[in-house]
């Protein structure tokens, strides 16, 4: 996978893409991240990638040339890569696409600055805008991070083991199950006698359960579109009648 990033400042990323588990994978070449200095497709003597839009307003915006160019001569090396524009206006950045753009052969990030790019740019050049949440940023770049981050964990080989990125929170629609390690009791909390079993049947049923539990109690609405199996009903069933006797 190549990840092409386009941005007005291209050091940002440097750090982030040293270290971890990215930074591995990069070593191995599992995976390539370019960043490029959009301002290596500006035109005249100060390399002008911004100008005041019209109709008057606040702030400045993208102008459409040097990122037309940028993409243009990107593509000529990967024709099949998609452009991704980060905005706050674009779908929310979910798991299931992190899994689907792994699949793809190249991807091309814009980076935003300013009020945003000439709406032309959106028209003629982007296949698809994400966006981290409702808030807004100083620009795009913590949110390629961001997406690069999650689309590398889906990539063959990056994370080392398969089972490890099925075990991820959102995975199957559900958020994960607590994690203990050692010491087996800490400033007076226990972990759980069923990890602590070696019965690997009952540590599953645990898991899931409480995968279920922890989904309902912090974002019931993920259960709606869960792949939930008959098993999986029947114990979330049971949880909701548990937790109704409770409270009475």
């Amino acid at each position: 996978m190549i990840f092409d990033v386009l941005t007005l400042f291209p050091a940002m990323f440097l750090s982030p893409l040293q270290e971890s588990i990215l930074g591995r994978a990069i070593k191995h070449e599992l995976l390539q991240v370019r960043t490029h200095n959009l301002r290596d497709w500006a035109s005249g003597k100060h390399l002008t990638t911004d100008d005041s839009p019209y109709g008057g307003g606040d702030g400045m915006v993208m102008k459409p040339e040097p990122l037309s160019r940028a993409v243009a001569e990107l593509k000529q090396h990967n024709p099949a890569a998609k452009v991704l524009l980060m905005t706050p206006q674009g779908v929310p950045f979910k798991q299931h696409h992190a899994r689907e753009l792994a699949t793809e052969s190249g991807l091309i990030f814009i980076c935003g600055r300013y009020a945003g790019f000439d709406e032309r740019s959106r028209q003629s050049l982007v296949d698809a805008e994400f966006s981290l949440g409702d808030f807004v940023l100083t620009g795009g770049e913590l949110p390629t991070m961001v997406m690069i981050d999650a689309i590398s964990r889906n990539l063959p080989g990056v994370l080392g083991s398969s089972e490890s990125a099925e075990a991820d929170s959102f995975s199957d629609g559900l958020l994960e199950y607590p994690q203990y390690t050692r010491p087996a009791t800490f400033d007076g909390m226990s972990v759980p006698p069923v990890l602590l079993s070696g019965d690997h049947g009952k540590v599953a049923d645990w898991r899931r359960e409480q995968q279920i539990l922890r989904t309902l109690q912090r974002r019931p609405e993920l259960l709606k579109t869960a792949a939930l199996s008959d098993k999986d009903k029947k114990v979330l069933v049971r949880i909701c009648q548990e937790i109704e006797q409770n409270q009475k």
